[in-house]
Formats: C-alpha cells, structure tokens, sequence
C-alpha cells in the first residue's frame, strides 16, 4: 500500500501540546543530566544487533547503526548495543506549563526542537505519523520541506549536531551500562529493555562519568539478548548468543517494552 507521502510540506506549531503527553524523550548525555537535575526520572532503553562481520561500504543503515552503538560480546556471538537515554513521563511533560508552553523552552532536548521532523536519515516525514492537528500542516504556512528535502536550515543544522552527539555519547553510555550492571538488551526490531535506576544512582554514575578527564574503556561484559519470541531465543542459542526469553513484564531488572502486540 502506498505511502502516498507529500514531498512539500509547511508546517507551523499550534501548541496543542500533543506532543509533549506520555513520552519517552530521548536524551544526550548532557541533557540527561540536564533533566535529572530538575528532579525529573531518566529510563535507559538498550537493543542489540548481532554483528558477526562488519558490514559493507555501501550499507549506509548498518553503518548509521554501528556509529551509534558500541562492542560486546554476546556468548559467542559478536554484538553491538545501542542505548538511549530518555526523558519518561506517563502524562504530560513535566516542563509543560498549563498555557501549554514549554517551562525549559531555550534549554529544551535537541529532539524537541527538531520536531517534527526526522532525526534518522532513514525514516521519512510524514504528517500522518505525527500528534499535529491538520491545521499545523496547511499549505501557505512557513515552509519546512521542498521536494523531499529539509529546507529549514536551522532545524537541517539541530539535526546534523544531533547525530553527531549521539556518536560522541557511545563511550559514555557503554560506561554507563558498565557501572550500573546492565546487560541485557531486546533484540533490535522486536523492542526495547527499559532500565529505570534510582534518580540519585543515575545522576551520581553520570556526572562521575562527564567529570573524568578521560573515558576509561568498559569491559566486554557478556551481554544477553531479551525477546519475547522464544523462537528467536532458541535461534541466537543456535549460533552461540546469550538469550532470555521474557514471558510478560515481571522481570525485576528491566521492563520489556516490545514492537509488536502479538509477541509472545
């Protein structure tokens, strides 16, 4: 079924807040910080890729996907593990004020004042994948996409500092991991293991990490791959992984927050 995604596209806040209830916002380090500062909670979501070999030259979105992610070993089975720092908040944005502006608007996260467009080069901006009423994107109001491209240039330069964080950011997140005892990530494309420590514990790790004057190398801890499929348990088991299979939400360690309804 086609898309049917318009190349052309205006946009222009209503400050509806939509966008700002029942979020997980991802974070850079700084941010986190940042956020852990004013008292709010900081989750860790972390997947795994399995990586047997490097990929080609040309495979842009397993190149994009190996610079924002760090090394394990997973049994036998060389892993790669993207974390993500994010923002949590079952309801609206704990920075929301009641006029529906935002209480750290010039302190905002990058992801806030990049939306909405897309931070990943690979997901395409399509209204309809947006909480923005209709009026938000009526023809005639400032423009934001021409042909398929982001003519915005301050939100086309957020994005390029966005992403260039987020690989400066994987030492410090593998530390993380390394300090807090996580190693247990979903496999990638099925869903997430949400890690919610402490906000102290967080905080203390974080600012003990940004304060070293140089990144000590984490060890190569042996990391287990979490689904819900015990299909795909038994297959990462096949080829020498370390894998568990989470039958509902229970495991103290970790929430499982999966892609797809009808796992199991």
């Amino acid at each position: 079924m086609s898309m049917n995604i318009s190349r052309d596209l205006d946009f222009d806040c209503t400050m509806c807040g939509k966008c700002c209830h029942g979020l997980r916002v991802p974070l850079t380090v700084s941010e986190a910080l940042a956020w852990l500062g004013r008292g709010h909670d900081v989750q860790i979501l972390c997947e795994a890729l399995p990586w047997p070999e490097e990929p080609a030259a040309d495979n842009q979105q397993a190149l994009h996907k190996r610079r924002r992610s760090f090394a394990v070993m997973s049994g036998s089975l060389p892993t790669r593990i993207v974390v993500i720092l994010t923002g949590a908040f079952a309801s609206p944005c704990p920075n929301l004020q009641p006029d529906m502006r935002c209480g750290i608007y010039d302190e905002r996260p990058l992801v806030c004042r990049i939306y909405p467009a897309e931070i990943s080069p690979f997901v395409e901006l399509s209204p309809r994948d947006k909480s923005c009423p209709p009026e938000a994107w009526k023809p005639g109001l400032p423009p934001l996409m021409r042909g398929g491209t982001l003519v915005d240039a301050t939100t086309a330069a957020l994005i390029r500092q966005s992403r260039e964080t987020d690989v400066q950011d994987v030492p410090a997140k593998q530390l993380l991991c390394e300090q807090l005892g996580i190693d247990t990530a979903a496999v990638s494309n099925e869903g997430f293991t949400v890690f919610s420590p402490r906000r102290e514990d967080l905080l203390a790790v974080l600012r003990g990490i940004r304060s070293a004057p140089a990144l000590p190398k984490a060890q190569q801890r042996g990391w287990r791959y979490a689904s819900r499929r015990r299909a795909t348990v038994d297959v990462l088991a096949s080829v020498g992984a370390l894998g568990v299979h989470v039958e509902g939400d229970e495991d103290a360690a970790f929430e499982y927050v999966g892609f797809s309804a009808g796992e199991g």
